[in-house]
């Protein structure tokens, strides 16, 4: 199993860091974020050191895509939020700032101040199109 003896996440799961624990199985933690952006927001990790979606090995991220969504589930009968927002992010450009893969499990209220969605603007249909052909090319 990949682990990086630097890694805050790493340190959190090896309880050299404590944390307050939400849930943990074999292949996952989820603990609340201790700089959270709404009551509630949990972070859940996977127990593999990968620092973004591009480096995990997909049975890891299935395992912490599941975690994300037994916490949302918990989260949305505990606090009985408006809504609830899942965020992964990958390099510093999108937000990430602890290089272990994470996701946020953030609930949330109508009109409070967070900003993770954005307003609708039509695309250039032709761009839109060339972009797509590209990627397409791409994947594996």
């Amino acid at each position: 199993m990949s682990h990086d003896p630097d890694c805050i996440f790493c340190k959190i799961i090896d309880g050299e860091i404590p944390s307050f624990k939400v849930f943990e199985n074999e292949k996952t933690l989820a603990f609340m974020d201790i700089n959270p952006v709404s009551p509630g927001h949990v972070l859940v990790i996977p127990k593999y050191h990968a620092t973004d979606l591009m480096h995990i090995p997909t049975d890891w991220l299935k395992a912490t895509v599941a975690m994300a969504q037994t916490v949302a589930r918990a989260v949305d009968k505990t606090l009985n939020p408006q809504g609830i927002n899942m965020l992964q992010s990958n390099g510093p450009a999108a937000g990430q700032s602890v290089f272990h893969l994470h996701v946020h499990v953030i609930p949330r209220a109508a009109g409070d101040k967070l900003r993770f969605n954005w307003g609708i603007v039509p695309g250039d249909m032709d761009a839109i199109g060339a972009i797509a052909e590209r990627i397409r090319a791409n994947v594996a």
